[in-house]
């Protein structure tokens, strides 16, 4: 049966990602949305889309029933799962199914073979692809025999997961037992399955996986390689196609090697197998890590270096069609790079952050690929991932797909909530990412920093810029004498000032208006004058002079934020209140929630000696656990919250009195 009407059981970037393809293939669209996604763009991309009455995962994404309902509700003839949330569920692949929808995506067989990854690495054994050593973790297991067994370091992984979630690596025995159990938790909250395992360890391999593509008349072949060996907490962070260190020899190898793993399950539709990569040349070991029966988040490199669409392979394969080319009809185009876009603190362990996507525009050039889920006043929440959006390059050579990625996320308008930018495009430049240095250590060995320090001199002609919108702006909203020039003064004044923060460097710009229509411009009461004027103004656009260059960029206000984009990148300045401010008054010794999220564990009681480093508090925060830990030694004065209670940013959750020498 043909596809005519496409149900996506998915939210934010992939949902959009899908239905582009599906309305290029002349297909109706429907979305599914729980009740914070209301307004967001994948919603209003749908040709209808259908409340699902909820507000977490668990009681709108996650929950079979409605989306069904959903999908008769409104006459889909198939349901595609995107990632993550169901994709990967044989259980929810069958009862789609069973209500006589096409499933796009492979066999719940096949599913359920790869599903738990133990049973998957039996079966890959079978199939004679190589694998790490594992063990699974059982109430009855001998923690001390198994650690020693397997040897440390060692990998605690859940059967269930993937997407580093339920995951910890354990350096020696001391910590094992935790490390479980807290592998158990997140595995439990994430997938509703806390079994897990033990795996050996490499500690500074590539992970490399292979796409490959199976139709239902046998046909199975692989589209290459991608490399995501940049990871933080065993998520990807940048991808790219093909790797920098294959070999023709290798890659066939690998590719062969992926296809025989497919094949042993009866394999259709897209897919992904992963292995570790232990060295460079011919003669490297590669471990088979898992098969992800889904489409992946990197899939546009694959599709960038193959010219493949592979959402429309997907639907063709469903639809019942051959792929209608063979492995040699495949080759590799130049070089492609994704980096994704996090709403996340690199400068703070990439903790993830909430709030408001103030202002989002893509760059227009150089031309690159974005896959989002957001726009401009878009809310990222707590209740999901933190992915803002994949930008993708394209280039001849790698170096060029690189510097070409760096240059477009750098032109990227995105303020508001914190986000790893400046990391993506500092990780871009950096001379080891460059060489190809990329094994998983990637983040821990190079030192990237969290955040762009600015030049002296693009604080200054931004600050300047600041000061110059704001004097023509409030001079447009004036209600008296609205007929003078602007600045226009019928004496001899000081000059006006302006007061900017950014970050730790206060910057006072003192302007006087001259009679040609040009500012004298000074950097504090004792900086060299500067000749500067306003060519133009449109919205938040400007072009400016400085004495004699001219520059362009985007200056927004947001409350008492400035957001100011430049050639150079982005920067945000807080304008100082000409009146004194009240004061803050921190509570010493508190630990505060460095995000909402929900009390999971509290590891000490009132009264108890604590030493800095020791763990604290355990909270849970999209879908991840996070440690506070005792900034200094001291005795715990007050615990101020309970386990399971819901917490705000910010919120005070225990007191440390400070010991005293």
């Amino acid at each position: 049966m043909t596809i005519r009407r496409l149900l996506v059981a998915n939210r934010g970037e992939i949902a959009r990602r899908v239905f582009r393809t599906a309305k290029e293939m002349g297909i109706f669209t429907v979305a599914v949305y729980s009740d914070g996604d209301s307004n967001a763009p994948f919603v209003n991309d749908a040709d209808l889309a259908v409340a699902l009455r909820g507000t977490s995962a668990a009681d709108s994404y996650l929950d079979t029933e409605k989306i069904l309902e959903a999908a008769t509700s409104v006459g889909a003839d198939a349901i595609h799962p995107g990632y993550g949330f169901l994709s990967e569920n044989a259980a929810f692949a069958d009862a789609v199914t069973a209500a006589g929808l096409t499933w796009i995506g492979p066999p719940s067989s096949a599913i359920a073979a790869m599903g738990d990854k133990l049973a998957a690495k039996r079966t890959m054994t079978d199939a004679e692809v190589p694998t790490l050593p594992s063990v699974e973790i059982t109430d009855s297991s001998d923690l001390s025999e198994i650690g020693d067994e397997i040897g440390f370091p060692l990998l605690v992984k859940a059967s269930a997961g993937g997407g580093g979630k339920g995951m910890r690596v354990v350096a020696n025995g001391n910590e094992l037992s935790d490390a479980i159990a807290g592998a158990r938790r997140e595995a439990l909250g994430a997938f509703g399955n806390d079994t897990v395992f033990l795996e050996r360890y490499l500690e500074t391999p590539r992970h490399v996986e292979i796409q490959v593509l199976g139709d239902q008349h046998g046909t199975v072949l692989h589209c290459f390689e991608r490399e995501c060996s940049i990871q933080r907490r065993h998520q990807k962070v940048i991808e790219e196609a093909p790797s920098p260190v294959l070999t023709d020899s290798l890659r066939h190898r690998m590719g062969a090697t992926a296809v025989a793993a497919v094949e042993a399950i009866g394999y259709e539709s897209a897919g992904t197998v992963e292995f570790l990569l232990d060295g460079s040349d011919d003669s490297a070991e590669f471990f088979f890590l898992e098969v992800n029966t889904r489409l992946q988040v990197e899939h546009p490199v694959t599709e960038a270096i193959t010219g493949l669409d592979l959402v429309r392979e997907q639907i063709r394969i469903a639809n019942g069609e051959e792929l209608g080319y063979t492995q040699a009809d495949l080759s590799i185009d130049g070089h492609s790079i994704e980096a994704r876009l996090y709403a996340e603190d690199p400068s703070n362990d990439f903790l993830p952050a909430t709030g408001s996507v103030d202002i989002w525009h893509p760059a227009p050039n150089p031309v690159v690929r974005y896959d989002s889920g957001i726009e401009s006043g878009s809310e990222v929440t707590v209740e999901f991932d933190p992915m803002l959006a994949k930008v993708i390059s394209h280039a001849p050579t790698r170096a060029e797909a690189a510097l070409k990625l760096a240059l477009a996320l750098e032109r990227t308008r995105i303020h508001g909530v914190t986000n790893n930018r400046d990391f993506l495009v500092a990780t871009l430049r950096n001379d080891e990412f460059l060489a190809g240095n990329t094994t998983t250590d990637f983040i821990n060995r190079v030192n990237i920093p969290g955040q762009r320090v600015p030049t002296e001199c693009e604080l200054t002609d931004a600050s300047i810029a600041i000061a110059l919108m704001a004097q023509k702006s409030n001079r447009l909203k004036a209600t008296a004498l609205k007929f003078m020039p602007s600045g226009f003064r019928n004496s001899s004044m000081p000059s006006q000032q302006m007061v900017l923060i950014q970050g730790e460097n206060e910057i006072a710009v003192n302007y006087r208006h001259l009679r040609d229509d040009s500012f004298e411009v000074r950097i504090g009461e004792e900086g060299e004058p500067r000749s500067a004027k306003l060519l133009s103004s449109v919205a938040d656009r400007f072009e400016i002079q400085l004495d004699d260059v001219r520059a362009s960029g985007y200056a927004s206000k947001f409350g008492n934020r400035w957001c100011v984009d430049i050639p150079a990148g982005s920067l945000v300045f807080v304008e100082k209140s000409r009146f004194p401010e009240a004061e803050v008054t921190e509570v010493e010794g508190g630990l505060t929630a460095p995000m909402p999220g929900k009390i999971l564990a509290i590891e000490v009681a009132e009264g108890d000696s604590v030493n800095a480093g020791q763990l604290l508090v355990l909270m849970e925060a999209m879908k991840m656990e996070h440690q506070i830990v005792a900034a200094f030694d001291g005795a715990v004065a007050e615990v101020r919250i309970a386990v399971g209670d819901q917490v705000d940013n910010g919120e005070l959750l225990v007191i440390i009195s400070v010991n005293e020498e």
